[in-house]
């Protein structure tokens, strides 16, 4: 290849690589990287500092304004504008259990509104995963619900909502993360449902919202389509299914290529190359390990060498830089509406609605009470967000699964608040003692209720840990008989 045309593919492998820095200043090495045609960035949980994310994106987006400026505001959750002081829009799970599509619509255009308003246009939501097995340990409350059609139709007025305040929509994660028992930032999960239940299950929500500006892959080995590769780098999911048999032309963007379903065998670079060739026109890197773009070059070097050597035609890259450049062309320039007042206003509305339905099954304590808090952790797409604090008057005592065995018994009226119950043998074997030995005890379950918890009667499920969902629980339980 000559001089000219290795110009020509180093910029086209910029073109289509997402990147990411950690902390909470723009890096220097940026607006160079701009310059060689890096197609944009991601922001993530660890470049908020004590203010939020706010100024720093507007300062990203101030350096190149129609780059690719993306972030993970699922609402609920998994949330990057409130992870310190609590989400006031809940996730998916809650408004599939409240089942308004109109409230959806509402929540996600608010979310988008306040997108816009700090200059993010790439949202990476909503979360299109049916939740199969309720074990699932990274999506959970993060999926609208187990129903394909009801999964559907709100992913729908989701993209919608995001779309009238100007902001793409990325539908995650294809072909479906939610009949697996293993995180994909850790590991490897395989589904081994058949061709015919993934079809009329798993993709169902994104059959119906192929107009949506982009998708997302997922690092899952569906074993009926490719018993090798995970989606992200399988050409029989992203080409042949996405593509050819579902006729998707939107932008296929990779989950995040650091993640050890994708990297821990290839590496960055042999990801990026396996993902690109599979399909894929978007690769999103992780945040940058040191103060120099280690990553983006690694994949960028790691993809000029592929179309060298013929692994990648120089006609796929090109394809996936086209894609990209009409994502920016279309979204990157939209203007902000002059209404966002008026629509966060309506969305933080319809989410205290949604709250309150939820929270109004709930017992009521007949004074103060004990919140006995377990802290079981989170997965890395939560990351360290903020809980939504339960207040029912009384002391608030946080446990961890090491402390449970020297913890005494409760008495009294007590809120035993947890994520995910029965994830750990431990904690839920003590949970179940309090709640047999004490009467007044409730248990306060914030992720996907398991099946464990069926037959229990004294169990209150809030569908996520926002805290516009445990401040109505609060208020319930403390509201008069």
């Amino acid at each position: 290849m000559n001089e000219v045309g290795d110009a020509r593919v180093r910029r086209l492998a910029y073109g289509v690589m997402l990147g990411a820095f950690a902390g909470p200043t723009v890096p220097d090495w940026l607006a160079g990287a701009y310059a060689e045609g890096l197609a944009g960035i991601c922001l993530y949980g660890n470049n908020l500092g004590d203010h939020g994310v706010g100024d720093l994106a507007r300062a990203v987006r101030d350096l190149e304004p129609t780059a690719v400026l993306a972030l993970d505001e699922e609402g609920g959750d998994v949330t990057r504008l409130h992870m310190r002081d609590g989400n006031p829009y809940p996730g998916n799970a809650a408004l599939g259990v409240h089942e308004d599509v109109d409230v959806t619509r509402s929540v996600a255009a608010a979310i988008g509104a306040e997108l816009a308003g700090i200059g993010v246009w790439l949202n990476l939501a909503p979360s299109a995963d049916i939740n199969s097995d309720p074990r699932n340990p990274v999506i959970g409350t993060r999926s609208f619900g187990s129903d394909p059609a009801l999964v559907a139709r709100h992913t729908t007025a989701y993209v919608e909502g995001l779309a009238s305040q100007g902001i793409a929509a990325c539908i995650k994660h294809f072909p479906g993360h939610g009949d697996t028992v293993t995180d994909s930032h850790i590991g490897l999960p395989h589904v081994t449902a058949s061709a015919d239940v993934v079809r009329a299950r798993e993709l169902v929500p994104f059959a119906a919202n192929l107009d949506a500006a982009s998708i997302m892959t997922s690092h899952v080995v569906l074993e009926a389509f490719d018993a090798d590769q995970p989606a992200t780098l399988s050409r029989a999911v992203l080409t042949d299914l996405l593509r050819h048999e579902l006729r998707y032309d939107g932008v296929i963007v990779s989950d995040a290529l650091d993640m050890a379903g994708a990297s821990a065998i290839h590496g960055i670079g042999g990801a990026a190359v396996l993902s690109l060739a599979a399909g894929a026109d978007l690769l999103c890197l992780g945040p940058e390990p040191t103060d120099e773009p280690s990553l983006i070059t690694e994949a960028v070097d790691a993809v000029c060498a592929a179309v060298n050597d013929g692994s990648v035609t120089v006609e796929r890259l090109a394809e996936a830089a086209a894609r990209v450049a009409a994502l920016r062309t279309k979204w990157g320039a939209l203007p902000v509406r002059d209404d966002t007042d008026q629509v966060i206003a309506a969305g933080r509305a319809h989410a205290a609605k949604v709250a309150a339905a939820i929270a109004s099954a709930a017992p009521r304590f007949t004074g103060p009470a004990t919140v006995v808090r377990i802290d079981t952790g989170t997965n890395p797409a939560v990351g360290d967000t903020s809980w939504g604090m339960l207040d029912v008057g009384g002391d608030t005592i946080t446990l961890t699964p090491a402390t449970l065995e020297a913890a005494p018994s409760f008495p009294g009226e007590v809120a035993i608040v947890v994520r995910r119950a029965g994830a750990v043998r431990q904690v839920w074997d003590w949970i179940e003692r309090q709640l047999d030995d004490n009467p007044e005890a409730v248990l306060v379950e914030l992720g996907w209720p398991g099946p464990e918890l069926e037959g229990r009667d004294r169990v209150i499920r809030t569908y996520g840990s926002a805290a516009v969902l445990t401040d109505a629980l609060g208020d319930a339980l403390r509201a008069p008989r």
